[in-house]
């Protein structure tokens, strides 16, 4: 709920100023109208954790590229990670003050000032050459590829990393993006601290009677994009590290989306529905998301239980996944969370 600004005009003010800001506690404390379970979570700003300090890198260092490619880097002084995961690592290996620009997945706070080289989520390849970069990261879902081989053909040294979908390539991206930089030893200590985090966010799960099944929904309402996630959504790995199923596997889709429809989530039948915030103020809110074909036939949409995490932070898998699976966990199980 957005505040807004209180002014005292009378002489009562102050009182006035002290009942108007009791109403306002009340409000929020009451949350919105016909009682949403989709349960919020008190956060600190998003920001990611660098270590006390910046690391020296050791270069020149060559990295095997997803594509086939081996490439040398030999100048880390002006770094581009063409999308937030990789930017998320960049920081967290302590890099941070050597980035010289972003794209538009890249959320947390440390990156704000950047300048944002991608239109909606393509990349301007004379964007990213017009700042002189030493080294830009990708993946394979990158794109457009002509951008991507305009970088290279001008010189710029470019490692493609292959997409992250589980918890198990959190460690490894880790690696390939802290040796590409020339700091491996940062590389080792950030892997070893996010696995740790991650361990005791999963261990730490309210123990449920039976495994909820969470649909994962992909929702761009101004583009009437609403799709059901299956296997290789992404988002199956985080839902299994708390305690759940992911209801589109469980239903045998196939592949990553699938079209949402009412004979999918019926088949589906999740408990509870998972979707980036975004995505959900894309439908506006929760009420109209139970408008969609089948949600709110659903026990997730009878329940309106609706877990709903940031779009830059979701499907990170990186140093901020321990978080999003304490957060999901905590919308999820609302009556455990502490």
């Amino acid at each position: 709920m957005s505040s807004s600004t209180i002014r005292s005009r009378t002489a009562r003010g102050p009182v006035l100023l002290l009942l108007a800001l009791g109403l306002l506690l009340a409000l929020t404390a009451c949350g919105t109208a016909g009682g949403t379970v989709a349960a919020t979570t008190s956060r600190a700003p998003d920001t990611v954790e660098p270590p006390a300090t910046e690391p020296v890198p050791h270069l020149p260092a060559t990295t095997a590229s997803a594509d086939g490619r081996q490439v040398t880097v030999t100048s880390a002084e002006r770094i581009i990670p063409l999308n937030g995961s990789l930017a998320e690592l960049v920081f967290s290996l302590g890099l941070g003050p050597k980035v010289v620009a972003r794209d538009v997945s890249t959320t947390f706070q440390q990156a704000a000032a950047l300048p944002v080289i991608t239109q909606a989520h393509d990349v301007s390849a004379e964007g990213v050459l017009s700042l002189h970069p030493t080294v830009v990261l990708a993946d394979r879902s990158t794109g457009p590829a002509e951008a991507i081989a305009q970088i290279r053909a001008a010189g710029v040294p470019l490692i493609v990393l292959d997409d992250a979908k589980r918890l198990a390539d959190v460690g490894p991206r880790i690696d390939t993006v802290a040796a590409a930089l020339g700091v491996p030893d940062a590389g080792q200590q950030l892997k070893e601290r996010t696995a740790q985090r991650i361990d005791e966010a999963a261990a730490a799960v309210p123990a449920a009677g039976r495994h909820p099944r969470v649909a994962f929904l992909y929702l761009r309402g101004s583009a009437s994009v609403y799709l059901l996630g299956g296997p290789a959504s992404g988002a199956g790995s985080l839902i299994e590290a708390v305690g759940g199923e992911d209801a589109g596997t469980a239903a045998g889709l196939t592949g990553d989306f699938t079209p949402l429809t009412s004979e999918a989530l019926v088949k589906a039948a999740p408990d509870a529905i998972l979707v980036m915030s975004k995505g959900l103020d894309s439908v506006g809110g929760v009420d109209d998301l139970l408008k969609l074909p089948g949600v709110a036939q659903t026990p997730a949409g009878l329940d309106r239980r609706i877990v709903s995490i940031e779009d830059g932070r979701l499907l990170s898998y990186g140093p901020r996944t321990p978080q999003v699976l304490r957060d999901i966990a905590a919308q999820l199980y609302p009556a455990d969370a502490k």
